[in-house]
């Protein structure tokens, strides 16, 4: 994408009312008025709320709100360039329940209260293979103890990948670290019993992995 192309959708997100793009001063100083407010002052309704980190173009956000219009859905992401289509799709298909922050997903604790979030969507996520590169791996134990705080008692988390790295490195760890795993699969379009949200919906990417035959894995988990 050229720079003049992400200039462009840069300004058009700040026009739109789904698009919040707070600083870190402002989350970090706690000054964020959504905060805690995110039913009442944004969605205007008492719907649950559902997360997707790392949103990308916003594909499966915005597919979860068309077919789960009793859910609020937000998707996360720090480059704003990306889910500008998300965002797009959205207003221009008058859906009220779908909302976008541009910010880094460390900073989640700042921007959502202790238990006002139902559900965490991760979606394709970069596995982060090299060791160096643990830290930045978003099921992590720093992100998942991030990830509980903002969760309520009984949240659900989903992590659906084609890295069978990401699949194995965090099984593991929800095993090791004794949290509730729900469901576990290595190939959810090879089995019967996988949840039906889970294969739905299908972003760009996705649908070029299955082309290749790739498998998708998908856990479904709580967190203790």
């Amino acid at each position: 994408m050229g720079s003049k192309n992400k200039l462009k959708r840069f300004n058009e997100n700040k026009t739109f009312q789904n698009v919040i793009e707070p600083t870190r001063e402002e989350l970090v100083q706690n000054t964020l008025e959504l905060k805690g407010n995110w039913k009442e002052k944004f969605f205007k309704n008492q719907n649950p709320i559902v997360l997707e980190l790392g949103c990308g173009k916003g594909e499966y956000t915005v597919g979860l709100a068309q077919e789960y219009k009793d859910k609020n859905f937000i998707g996360i992401d720090i480059k704003g360039a990306r889910f500008w289509r998300g965002a797009k799709t959205a207003i221009e298909e008058n859906m009220n329940n779908v909302g976008f922050i541009r910010t880094q997903i460390e900073l989640i604790e700042y921007i959502f209260d202790e238990g006002e979030v139902d559900e965490i969507w991760i979606t394709f996520p970069d596995p982060q293979i090299k060791y160096k590169r643990t830290k930045h791996r978003l099921t992590n134990h720093d992100f998942l103890q991030r990830y509980k705080r903002v969760l309520k008692p009984e949240g659900i988390v989903h992590l659906k990948t084609d890295s069978e790295f990401m699949h194995g490195y965090t099984l593991g760890l929800l095993h090791g670290e004794g949290h509730e795993v729900l469901y576990a699969n290595h190939n959810v379009y090879h089995n019967e019993g996988a949840p039906e949200v889970v294969t739905s919906i299908q972003t760009f990417y996705e649908k070029q992995y299955l082309e290749k035959n790739k498998p998708i894995t998908y856990i479904q988990f709580k967190i203790s």
